[in-house]
């Protein structure tokens, strides 16, 4: 068991390091990004075609993800986050937390390393005063996304989502993903509590 965990902490480490970037996706990013492979994939699904979510909400004390469309709750996900998530809000790049506050959604992804992603935009202008302020880099590339190759078919849920484990991305199984993925544009709102 203790060399299974091992193995797993070192094959999340070498993949997740994505997610605390120095890079900052303020504003809804506009341009054609290769999603037409994921979004082929995803074409026999009729199950997930729908309602469009307009609005996210994350609590992180609770490790949940609340989908809504026209104040409508459409979906409940359970989350991980960042190693650190539950220790406030997110301060510098490095630091494993997640951050809080309210962001969009700014670009979908096809990654390779962990299925798909929504990147959110954070750091905000608040954020990177407060990084400034404190002498430090505030990180960005937040994401929401799916899970990493090893957990592709989801046998490993049970153990990714009862651990936090990523450098501050908030992470969901790859079926909860497909139906983000189908319901979430560019310029959807999402609120992260404590």
């Amino acid at each position: 068991m203790k060399i299974r965990l091992l193995i797993l902490g070192l094959i999340g480490a070498l993949l997740l390091s994505s997610c605390n970037k120095s890079v900052s996706y303020g504003k809804v990013d506009k341009t054609a990004y290769p999603t037409k492979e994921c979004n082929y994939q995803l074409s026999h699904h009729t199950e997930l075609s729908g309602a469009q979510i307009d609005k996210i909400v994350v609590y992180k004390s609770k490790r949940e993800l609340y989908a809504y469309s026209k104040g409508k709750l459409l979906y409940r996900f359970t989350i991980s986050l960042g190693k650190n998530g539950d220790k406030g809000n997110k301060i510098k790049a490095g630091d494993y937390r997640t951050p809080e506050g309210s962001y969009t959604i700014v670009r979908k992804r096809c990654d390779p390393r962990l299925y798909r992603s929504l990147m959110i935009s954070y750091p905000s202008k608040a954020d990177k005063a407060r990084a400034s302020k404190l002498g430090v880099n505030a990180g960005g590339y937040i994401t929401i996304h799916g899970q990493p190759k090893w957990n592709a078919d989801g046998h490993g849920d049970a153990y990714t989502l009862s651990h936090d484990w990523t450098e501050g991305c908030m992470a969901v199984p790859n079926k909860d993903m497909d139906k983000l993925w189908i319901a979430v544009k560019n310029g959807v709102k999402i609120d992260i509590h404590p």
